[in-house]
């Protein structure tokens, strides 16, 4: 149901918040030297990338568990609203390119849908039945992880779409950036990591925003190392749509087998452009066809395929 909460209530609630409190040392940042200000700004930036740390445990094991799931056919979904939800479908929308999954595998909601990307629409955040809505229509399974991801850890839109993602089953991440919060007690994951007060009072599309997005850069990239969508530290899974990536994907190829300009423009006109299938064609020595075999036996896993090619 839509929140209701009293003004007053509400303000109490987010004056408890880490995230919101108020730093009086900083009452005169405006009147500082433009230098000064960014010093102080990258000063604060320099501190998200510890608090993450200690969080890494629990980050590693929201990561086997999706994984794991993923590995059987789930999907990656993130729900937030506002700067938390746009960190969310920047993720998702990375991914097809980045790792050549299917752009349902990996999919970012926001609180208001679409529009809500480029502009704010009023109230969504406050509806946990906008969050169910926006699931139900993905038809969630077991196999599926729903990653909430709000500042404050108390937005209702997050932990509606945590609440109904357990409710069917799904494994739920709860991503904030307050200790104790309702988002993370609700899910299977807690995940709070805990940056301290902004620089301007309430503003968490700063250092929580950072800290967001470095947690979801872990989620979806060492998610897909498990997967076997990289080979060492190569994406040899990337799609080739445009020049850059075409000279990318020849770069790949070029530093996973060492081979000539010319084996490897044959090799990836012989895999369709296909870096994994390419890359095995070169070390093991086979053909097109029979790369694509070795590597569906192994699950995609260019390792595994060049062992079972002796």
């Amino acid at each position: 149901m839509t929140s209701t909460s009293h003004p007053r209530d509400l303000r109490t609630e987010l004056e408890s918040l880490t995230t919101e409190a108020f730093r009086p040392e900083l009452a005169d940042i405006d009147r500082l030297p433009t230098l000064d200000i960014a010093r102080l700004m990258n000063g604060e930036d320099a501190t998200v990338a510890g608090a993450v740390a200690e969080r890494l445990p629990q980050i590693a094991a929201a990561i086997d568990a999706v994984a794991e799931r993923m590995a059987r056919g789930g999907r990656l979904v993130y729900a937030g609203a506002g700067t938390a939800g746009r960190l969310g479908i920047l993720d998702a929308s990375e991914c097809p390119p980045t790792f050549n999954t299917d752009p349902s595998r990996v999919v970012g909601l926001i609180a208001g849908g679409p529009d809500a990307v480029v502009t704010s629409v009023e109230g969504a955040e406050d509806s946990r039945d906008l969050a169910r809505a926006d699931l139900e229509t993905l038809d969630l399974t077991p196999d599926d992880t729903v990653v909430g991801i709000s500042a404050s850890g108390r937005t209702p839109y997050a932990i509606g779409a945590v609440e109904h993602a357990r409710a069917r089953h799904s494994l739920t991440i709860g991503l904030a950036c307050n200790p104790g919060s309702p988002l993370a007690a609700a899910a299977d994951h807690g995940i709070e990591i805990v940056v301290g007060p902004e620089l301007l009072t309430g503003s968490t599309r700063l250092k929580s925003g950072t800290a967001q997005k470095l947690v979801l850069n872990m989620l979806s990239t060492i998610t897909m190392i498990r997967l076997g969508k990289t080979y060492g530290n190569l994406m040899v899974d990337v799609r080739a749509s445009n020049d850059k990536l075409r000279a990318r994907s020849h770069r790949i190829v070029a530093l996973a087998t060492g081979a000539a300009d010319e084996d490897i423009e044959r090799a990836l006109t012989a895999t369709d452009g296909e870096v994994k299938h390419a890359i095995l064609t070169l070390l093991a020595d086979v053909d097109g066809p029979t790369a694509a075999r070795l590597l569906e036996e192994s699950g995609g896993h260019l390792r595994a395929a060049l062992a079972a090619a002796g």
